[in-house]
């Protein structure tokens, strides 16, 4: 019972922070596999059927305010699809012990890249090539974050997001397309690292996990325009620094 209330508890705040902002879910999988000592396929399960919640429920309030570029979106998925497949894949190649620093590695440069992104935001206007009409790019931009993301964990928007401000796309149409491939990495994550997981394992785990989840991306969807981005977002990139750090030191 109170492993399934810390998996409640996580999910709820991790979903109402992506809710928020967009961004944190990278923090699940380092809160299954680190706090919990579950596998790395258990935890890379139950954190991806995650972002698929969070990419649907995003995707859909991205799109009412108009900041969802559908055509563009369902193009980089296309790549990101197949790249997620390749990533669970050296997922079964690579020892557990090396994809968790792979995993640790990945949020400890995502949360440096939200501080990054944050000082970049007021240079919008200067960017120099638009990603949107050059389909090889797109296509290859997708698998590799889609590989990225499905190998180590990472949540989509966390690494999409950035990259896709770098060329050319505005902010907030960023997050919503980064929401919108997240499912379609998210769907053959889930699929393969189940494959390799109990149900009886993680399928209450699961239900608590995707409910906590939703409820939390939906509250932190409808306070987001209450809080202080800024602050926020600079708070989740320091806590993971600091996280992934001492992950990567061994001091705990």
């Amino acid at each position: 019972m109170g492993v399934w209330l810390m998996i409640a508890a996580a999910n709820l705040i991790v979903g109402v922070f992506v809710g928020l902002c967009g961004v944190a879910g990278f923090l699940l999988p380092m809160f299954y596999t680190a706090a919990l000592k579950m596998s790395v396929p258990e935890g890379l399960a139950l954190s991806f059927a995650a972002f698929i919640v969070s990419g649907v429920l995003g995707s859909v309030n991205y799109k009412k305010a108009g900041n969802l570029d559908i055509p563009f979106g369902i193009r980089l998925s296309i790549g990101s699809l197949a790249g997620a497949i390749v990533g669970v894949k050296l997922n079964l190649i690579i020892p557990e012990e090396q994809v968790k620093v792979i995993l640790y590695l990945v949020v400890l440069l995502s949360g440096i890249s939200i501080l990054i992104r944050k000082e970049q935001q007021n240079k919008e206007e200067k960017k120099r090539f638009s990603i949107r009409e050059n389909l090889p790019a797109t296509l290859i931009l997708g698998f590799l974050t889609g590989a990225i993301c499905s190998l180590s964990g990472a949540g989509g928007p966390v690494l999409v997001m950035p990259l896709l401000v770098v060329f050319g796309i505005p902010v907030r149409t960023a997050v919503g397309i980064a929401l919108f491939n997240s499912i379609f990495i998210g769907i053959p994550a889930v699929t393969g690292y189940l494959m390799q997981c109990s149900l009886k394992n993680v399928g209450a785990a699961l239900v608590i996990a995707l409910i906590a989840h939703g409820i939390g991306v939906y509250y932190g969807s409808i306070k987001a325009v209450c809080v202080n981005q800024t602050l926020l977002k600079r708070g989740i990139a320091i806590f993971s620094i600091v996280m992934a750090v001492c992950k990567l030191g061994g001091v705990f």
